[in-house]
């Protein structure tokens, strides 16, 4: 995370808001001290209490096959980014920099009984089915009888029981109101970046007292 505590006064609330909306991470755990960490992009489901979350992995992922029922891990958020262009602020001796939001959860991976894969994957698309305006969500009785049970011995259920929860807000906070607002204007329409116009907008929302 960014050590400057101005990118850092958000409160856990908000980091765990934002991953439960975002629902995607990256997986980063260590299963052998000699090999670098192995990491897996994965949906997670947060649960009601913000306490843990839930996932499924390949059977053939690496961290599946360390065969270790706990494994110390963490998952990685990522939101909207983008480069800031110095000269976008309007003030001079200006550097640039990225401006992006990111959530990093900590705790252990738990391996669980393999019966529990069917209820956990159709939680998961129950969850991002419902988000989809005015679609009929899909089901797992949609499939043919026999394949969906084939495809769900290919996947292990995992859940990650959280321990520690950072997030970085970084949005020009830095600057005077007059230079961010500046270089949110230049942002929303930039092409360096991922949902640049998500980013402008947070950060003209950015406290101002």
């Amino acid at each position: 995370m960014h050590p400057n505590p101005s990118f850092r006064q958000d409160s856990t609330n908000r980091h765990l808001d934002f991953a439960a909306h975002v629902g995607f991470g990256m997986v980063s755990a260590t299963v052998d001290e000699t090999q670098p960490p192995m990491l897996a992009h994965v949906p997670f489901l947060l649960s009601e209490n913000r306490s843990f979350a839930e996932l499924h992995l390949a059977r053939a992922n690496a961290i599946v096959k360390a065969r270790k029922d706990r494994l110390p891990a963490a998952i990685a958020i990522q939101g909207s980014h983008a480069y800031i262009s110095p000269d976008w602020y309007a003030v001079e001796d200006q550097v640039p920099t990225w401006n992006y939001v990111a959530v990093h959860l900590t705790g252990t991976l738990v391996r669980l009984a393999q019966d529990e894969i069917r209820r956990l994957v159709e939680e998961l698309s129950d969850h991002f089915e419902g988000r989809i305006e005015g679609k009929t969500p899909w089901r797992t009785d949609k499939m043919t009888a026999g394949t969906m049970e084939k495809m769900l011995i290919q996947i292990v259920p995992f859940r990650f029981e959280i321990e520690d929860v950072q997030g970085t807000w970084k949005l020009n906070q830095n600057k005077p109101d007059t230079a961010r607002l500046s270089a949110a204007a230049q942002v929303e329409t930039s092409p360096l970046g991922l949902g640049t116009g998500a980013l402008a907008g947070l950060m003209r929302s950015v406290p101002t007292d």
